[in-house]
């Protein structure tokens, strides 16, 4: 049985960083990619960045890159997520995800929440002003 557990969310200030992290179990994720998701009250799901775990290529979105990166352990089998220069707009529940994704069209279908086939309960970030 798949698991993914977020955990390192909270409530900081402005200009603060934070690094959550998603413990991985279950099955073998060599052939599978991560991803990094948030929603804030209100508003639809919303990729952040992605993992392929055989070659740890990534991929993010316009939102966060240069501020935000995500890695991958192969020992501990985790995925992070290093927040930098957090802002308000970033307060959301963070969810972690995994799935067997084609690779064909990847860069475009890292992006959609539909392709992944497995999800954590989240993580909340809170931003303060």
């Amino acid at each position: 049985q798949v698991q993914l557990v977020e955990s390192g969310g909270g409530l900081v200030q402005a200009g603060s960083s934070l690094r959550l992290s998603c413990a991985a179990s279950g099955r073998s994720f060599t052939n599978y990619v991560m991803g990094w998701f948030r929603q804030a009250p209100g508003k639809e799901r919303e990729f952040i960045a992605a993992i392929k775990w055989s070659d740890s290529s990534t991929y993010y979105s316009d939102s966060v890159e240069g501020r935000f990166t995500i890695s991958r352990d192969n020992v501990k089998n985790t995925v992070d997520l290093q927040m930098n220069s957090l802002q308000p707009e970033d307060t959301a529940l963070y969810y972690c995800a995994s799935g067997s994704l084609p690779i064909v069209g990847l860069w475009d279908a890292v992006r959609r929440a539909d392709e992944y086939d497995y999800w954590g309960q989240g993580t909340q970030v809170t931003v303060s002003s």
